[in-house]
């Protein structure tokens, strides 16, 4: 498995282990458990950040810009709500 690939995969898995978190935290029904998962959850979403400008930086995780036109939409269709 060469860099790029198991950069990928631990993207993956920690932005998986992000959601578990966030549901745990959610989820809690004490606060220190709350404040257990919450704990977790900033840990691993500094970790993904890390991975995610590492990746970045060399090139193997690209961001396409969002069209004006389409984020107007958006923007318009949930206005109205």
């Amino acid at each position: 498995m060469d860099e790029k690939c198991t950069m990928e995969n631990l993207l993956l898995t920690t932005k998986g282990v992000c959601d578990l978190y966030l549901h745990g935290t959610i989820e809690s029904s004490t606060s220190n458990v709350h404040q257990t998962f919450d704990s977790a959850l900033n840990k691993s979403l500094n970790m993904q950040d890390k991975i995610y400008q590492s990746m970045s930086q060399k090139g193997w995780y690209q961001q396409q810009q969002a069209e004006a036109e389409k984020i107007t939409k958006v923007k318009n269709q949930f206005a109205g709500m």
